[in-house]
Formats: structure tokens, sequence, C-alpha cells
């Protein structure tokens, strides 16, 4: 395979016609048969790969040289109003959180390891949202098994029914409020970038969701939610929740015929 059709194949999978803006192919690459692919892939694991001799470098994580990836965040406003949430809302919601991911970027080291990539000419590429999509649909289609009357409890031992968060040494946990209240209308928030923090979560919960799922999120926005009182978050754990996305990929790669090194929480 080349680095198109690595892509391309986490694109069909997913189900997308274009390749998002928080992924991107750093370094082409042809005949690929040996990856070395992990969650956060920068210049230490390029070198490990020239060393050992693979031919490609597959990472999740974005390098700040997808200077496009702010605009992945929108996503948010789609999920929000599925969920029912006003569209002036969930813009409003995810303003600011566009806006520190842009001056984030921004001021980032873009070309830092595509530039070691490429004079060790090693293909390197990252998907991101696509993988995260195959996960959301996977979190998503195991909570809805959940009644709205049952706890929340009954969330969590539904995420756990998923192998990659059942074996993970993080366990999903309840951050505001309790386990034992009622679910109610549950959301999974995840495939949007990344988490949406205190904003989201809070629009979220005024518009009718009363447990909403994220992968992670700030300690700060946790405790503002706790403050508030007004709603229900599970943290599944950020890895383990990437993981969900990713293992399918990785066996589909292998089905493929192509070796698969699994390195950094893969």
């Amino acid at each position: 395979m080349d680095t198109s059709e690595l892509m391309s194949l986490a694109l069909a999978m997913a189900g997308m016609e274009a390749v998002p803006p928080d992924s991107a192919i750093y370094v082409h690459g042809e005949g690929i048969r040996r990856i070395l692919a992990g969650i956060d892939m920068g210049v230490p694991e390029l070198m490990l790969a020239a060393d050992l001799g693979y031919d490609c470098v597959l990472a999740h994580h974005p390098q700040p040289a997808v200077l496009t990836y702010p605009d992945i965040l929108d996503l948010h406003v789609a999920q929000m109003v599925r969920a029912g949430v006003p569209e002036g809302a969930a813009l409003a919601a995810v303003s600011n959180l566009k806006e520190d991911a842009f001056y984030r970027y921004h001021s980032g080291n873009y070309d830092h390891a595509p530039s070691v990539a490429r004079v060790l000419g090693m293909p390197y590429l990252n998907i991101h949202n696509p993988l995260d999509e195959i996960g959301r649909r996977l979190m998503a289609e195991a909570v809805s098994r959940v009644g709205p009357a049952e706890p929340v409890s009954a969330v969590v031992e539904a995420l756990l029914e998923l192998e990659e968060l059942r074996n993970a040494p993080t366990r999903p946990v309840v951050a505001v409020g309790s386990p034992a209240r009622r679910a109610g209308k549950v959301a999974v928030a995840h495939g949007a970038g990344t988490n949406g923090g205190y904003d989201v979560a809070k629009a979220y919960f005024a518009h009718g969701v009363d447990t909403l799922v994220y992968i992670h999120c700030d300690p700060g926005a946790v405790r503002r939610l706790r403050a508030d009182g007004a709603g229900t978050l599970i943290i599944g754990g950020h890895i383990a929740c990437d993981r969900v996305g990713i293992v399918p990929y990785l066996r589909e790669l292998e089905r493929r015929g192509l070796e698969v090194t699994r390195v950094s929480g893969l």
C-alpha cells in the first residue's frame, strides 16, 4: 500500500469522502509493508522506525503542521444540534474552543517532525478524525442500549462492554454527578478534534442532555461543571477511547497483509 491508500481506507471505514482538517500525509510513500503505529508519533519514533527498518510511521494525533486543525472543532456543532442544542447556542459554545486552537497551532513549530521525516525519507501521516468517528459510533451504540430510567452506572457498564475500555488501566469515571443519578438523555461528544470543555458541556446540559460522555476533560472545567450541578459528565479515558476506533483500522491493515507494530498507547 501507499500512504494515500492508508488514508483512503480509514476514510472508507468512517464513511467519509475527503481528508478531514485534523489529518494529513506529511511525507508520501509507496510499497509500504511494515508500519510503526502509535497515538503520538514524533521525532523519536521516526528515528526509531528508520533504525528498525520500518516503511512508514502512522500517528493518530496530528502534528502542529496541520494548521487546519481548528476547523475540525466545528463537528461539535453538528453533534450538539443532533442532540437538541440550538445551532446558535452550539456555535457560541464552540467559538472560544476554536480561537484557542487557532492560536495554539499558529504558535506551533509546524515543520518540526515533518522535516525530520523528510530527511530520513520516512513516509509519515496522521489519521485522527476518521478513526475517532469509528470510535464515536461504537461508543454511541454501546450507551444507546441504556434506558433513560436506568442509573448513570449503567452507562459506565455499557462503555465497559467495549474491549478497549474494559482492558485499560484507566476506568471510565463519573466526574460530575453521581453514578446513582438517573441517566436520562445520554450523548457521546467525541470525534470532533478534542473535548468541548466547559462551554460545550454546559450547552448540552442546558438543552436537554442529562448525561454527557467525554473521553477526557480539563480538571478546571470539571470543577466548574460540578459547581453548576446541571448534569452528569462521564470521562471514558483518553487513550482507551482513542483505541476503540484505532484498533478496528489496524486489524483491517493486518487482514490485508501489512505488518503493524503498536507503540505509544496502542
